[in-house]
C-alpha cells in the first residue's frame, strides 16, 4: 500500500471531521462561559455547520471539476485551518457564522474526496482498509479534542483556536505532497447512479438510516452518562475518549474485514453491532456495558463509512464517487433531521432512553436494507 496515500488521507479526515466538528464541541460551552455567544446563538453555530458539510458533500464533484482533485483536497484543508484561526477573534453570531459554515463546507469536501483518491491508487485487494485507515482519522480528532481542547482552554479561547488552527496547517502541510496523483476519480460520471444501479438505492438508505441509529451516542452519550446517570464528568470523559479511541482503530479493522469476507457482508455485520451498541444501555448501564457500548458504537459508525465508501464503488462502478457524494449528504442531512427529532424528544419525554430505543428501532430497518 501507498503509506504516503494513507497518511494525506487520514489527516485530511482528522482536520476536516475529527478537529472542525468534535473539536468545536468543548469549545462551545466555554464561548457561552466567557460571554462570547448566548447559549442560544452558540447552538445554532454547530446546524450551521452541519448545514455547510452538506454543501460542501454536494459540491464536491464541482470544485475537484474545476480545480482539480488534489488541488481541491489541499485548498479544503487550508480553508478549515484558516477558518479556526478567524474564529480565534471575538465577534457576534455574524462573524462566526461564515467561518463555521465555510468549515463545515470543506470537512464535506475532504470526506467526498479523499476517500476516493486514496482508494484509486490503492490496489483493490487493499481498498477496504484503505478506506478505514483514512476515516480513523475522524476517531483520532475525537481523542485529540476530548484530551487536548480542555488543556488549551486555560490559556484563553484565542489561543486554543489559534492551536487548532496551528494543528490543521500542520496536517496540511504533512499531506501536501503526499496526495495520489496517478489514481484520481474520473472527474465526470454519466447518469444517475441511483437509476442504473438497482442497489444503490438500498446501500443509500441503509447507510443514511445508520447515522440515526448512532444518533445517540454520538450526540448524547457524554450528557446521557452525566445527567441521565449521575455520574462524574471524569467518568463520561472515559468513556468518550474509549468512544474516540475504538472510532480511530475500527475503521480500519472493518475495512479488513471487508477486504476478507467482502464488503457487503462487513456491512452487514457492522449494522448488527450498531444495533448491539444502541441496545446494551437499554438492558444495563454497569460501567462493563457503557464501556462495551461506547467501544462498538464508536467502531461500529466510522466502521460504516469506510466500508459504505468501498461498497458505493462495487454497486455503481464508475458513477461510484456521485453515489458516495449522494449517500455523504444523505448521511448528514439523516443525521440532522434525527438530532432535531431526538432533541424534541428528550425535552418531551425528559429521559434519555427513548433516545437509544429510537436509535435500536430504526437501525432494524437499517439491517433490512443492508443485508446481504
Amino acid at each position: 500500500m501507498k503509506i504516503g496515500a494513507l497518511v494525506a488521507g487520514c489527516s485530511a479526515t482528522l482536520l476536516g471531521i475529527g478537529l472542525q466538528r468534535f473539536a468545536y464541541a468543548p469549545l462551545l460551552p466555554a464561548m457561552v462561559q466567557a460571554g462570547w455567544l448566548p447559549a442560544g446563538e452558540a447552538g445554532a453555530l454547530g446546524a450551521a455547520n452541519l448545514g455547510g458539510y452538506l454543501l460542501g458533500a454536494f459540491g464536491a464533484g464541482w470544485v475537484a471539476h474545476r480545480a482539480g482533485l488534489v488541488p481541491a483536497l489541499r485548498g479544503a484543508m487550508l480553508v478549515a485551518s484558516a477558518c479556526f484561526a478567524l474564529c480565534a477573534l471575538r465577534g457576534g453570531l455574524l462573524w462566526f457564522l461564515p467561518w463555521r459554515v465555510m468549515a463545515g463546507a470543506a470537512g464535506g469536501v475532504l470526506v467526498v474526496l479523499a476517500g476516493p483518491a486514496v482508494q484509486a491508487a490503492m490496489a483493490p485487494a487493499h481498498r477496504g482498509v484503505a478506506a478505514g485507515i483514512v476515516f480513523g482519522g475522524v476517531g483520532i480528532g475525537i481523542v485529540c479534542g476530548a484530551v487536548l481542547v480542555p488543556l488549551l482552554l486555560p490559556a484563553g479561547l484565542p489561543q486554543a483556536w489559534l492551536a487548532l488552527s496551528a494543528a490543521g496547517l500542520a496536517l496540511t502541510a504533512l499531506s501536501w505532497r503526499r496526495w495520489p496523483t496517478d489514481g484520481a476519480p474520473p472527474r465526470r460520471v454519466a447518469g444517475d447512479a441511483r437509476a442504473h444501479h438497482p442497489g444503490s438505492l438500498r446501500l443509500l438508505l441503509a447507510y443514511a438510516l445508520s447515522a440515526v441509529t448512532v444518533t445517540p451516542q454520538m450526540l448524547w452519550w457524554p450528557d446521557f452518562i452525566v445527567r441521565g446517570l449521575h455520574r462524574e464528568t471524569h467518568t463520561a470523559a472515559v468513556f468518550w475518549v474509549a468512544f474516540g479511541a475504538a472510532a480511530a482503530c475500527g475503521p480500519a479493522l472493518c475495512g479488513r474485514l471487508g477486504d476478507g469476507i467482502g464488503t457487503a457482508r462487513a456491512f452487514a455485520l457492522v449494522l448488527v453491532l450498531q444495533s448491539v451498541a444502541v441496545g446494551l444501555p437499554l438492558l444495563s448501564v454497569s460501567d462493563a456495558a457503557l464501556l462495551a457500548s461506547s467501544v462498538l458504537c464508536g467502531a461500529a459508525s466510522v466502521g460504516a463509512t469506510a466500508l459504505a465508501l468501498t461498497r458505493t464503488k462495487e454497486v455503481a462502478g464508475i458513477d461510484g464517487l456521485r453515489l458516495w457524494r449522494t449517500s455523504t449528504a444523505a448521511y448528514g442531512g439523516a443525521q440532522s433531521v434525527a438530532g432535531f427529532a431526538m432533541a424534541w424528544l428528550y425535552a418531551a419525554t425528559g429521559s434519555h432512553l427513548y433516545l437509544f430505543w429510537a436509535g435500536l428501532a430504526v437501525s432494524f430497518v437499517a439491517l433490512f436494507l443492508g443485508r446481504k
